[in-house]
């Protein structure tokens, strides 16, 4: 039976969010902002490991407590410029604890509010699944192409439309030659795709956010707030 196991990519600055250090450290209900993204994962019975791929040069990590985490949590020193080549270097970092056809979680580190029924969906729809998939959301909202002065071009279908989110779930051997075929994506579905591959859908719902911009910060608490299980002492 294969394993699960998750990486969270967390090397980036947050330079779009403005603040002064990465948004991964900003507080958010009492813990940084990464405390919450990691705690939802190290909870999840199904999940073996958790690596979060820090930057080289990282100063703010260690001035926390991690241990409330627990004993699934493992740091990696080896983040790179883009978030492909972070998880890129971390599954190279869990080569030999991994196999390939074990299952592989990559995660925003932004995005704190995944919830244990979202994570539960993922692996049970997927687990018999040829390719793997990623949580999305269909598309409510109408879409508009600006032309030029930012004046409205088309309004476009929303049919058939929906909003990547994380965790993507993916083999691990799979996910990893992808990537080396194709570094230049944003996300792992769109290295799966470009490989020849129809990731899944699975369903979740606007509440898995990631915070890009300070509003979103204190929507992320709101959301934390209404489960209280999820917020960590």
């Amino acid at each position: 039976m294969a394993h699960h196991y998750a990486i969270v990519p967390a090397a980036g600055s947050g330079s779009r969010f403005g603040a002064e250090m990465p948004k991964q450290y900003l507080s958010l209900a009492g813990c940084p902002l990464i405390h919450h993204t990691l705690a939802a994962l190290c909870r999840c019975p199904a999940i073996e490991r958790v690596w979060v791929v820090l930057s080289p040069g990282d100063r703010y990590w260690p001035q926390y407590d991690w241990s409330a985490l627990g004993a699934k949590l493992e740091t990696v020193y080896c983040g790179g410029e883009t978030r492909a080549q972070s998880v890129a270097n971390g599954l190279a970092a869990a080569e030999t604890a991994v196999a390939d056809d074990d299952w592989v979680l990559v995660h925003d580190a932004a995005r704190p509010c995944v919830s244990a029924a979202m994570l539960d969906a993922l692996c049970r729809e997927l687990a018999d699944d040829a390719v793997g998939g990623l949580l999305a959301a269909p598309v409510a909202d109408t879409l508009k192409r600006a032309g030029e002065g930012q004046r409205v071009q088309a309004t476009l279908s929303r049919d058939g439309l929906w909003q990547a989110q994380t965790p993507q779930m993916f083999r691990y051997g799979v996910l990893r030659r992808s990537l080396a075929a194709f570094p230049d994506v944003t996300d792992e579905a769109g290295a799966i795709e470009a490989a020849g591959y129809a990731p899944r859908l699975v369903r979740a719902d606007a509440s898995n956010l990631k915070v890009t911009f300070p509003a979103d910060l204190a929507l992320a608490e709101m959301i934390l707030k209404s489960r209280r299980e999820d917020i960590a002492p």
